[in-house]
């Protein structure tokens, strides 16, 4: 069984307000994040412990951007998102 065949994929662009840290300038970015959102219906080829896992399953975001390139036009530098938060159940 593959996630594929549990969860529906479409990417989503959040805004979050982050800091350089080498400038220290504020401003707001756009995060790419990957929404798995699990389907309707179970596939019909999935044994029964598989079909367990697909009950359980529930709806959650990926984060896609590790790093953002700061917005001042002086810096230009790029910085990890200081968020450690990589994955969110919805």
């Amino acid at each position: 069984m593959n996630e594929r065949d549990i969860f529906d994929e479409r990417q989503e662009l959040k805004t979050a307000n982050y800091s350089c840290p080498f400038c220290g300038q504020r401003n707001d970015y756009k995060v790419r994040w990957l929404k798995r959102t699990k389907k309707r219906n179970a596939p019909g080829r999935l044994s029964e412990h598989e079909r367990k896992q697909f009950e359980k399953s529930r709806d959650y975001m990926v984060r896609i951007d590790d790093q953002l390139m700061c917005a001042n036009d002086r810096c230009r530098r790029r910085f990890e998102i200081p968020s450690s938060q990589s994955v969110v159940f919805i």
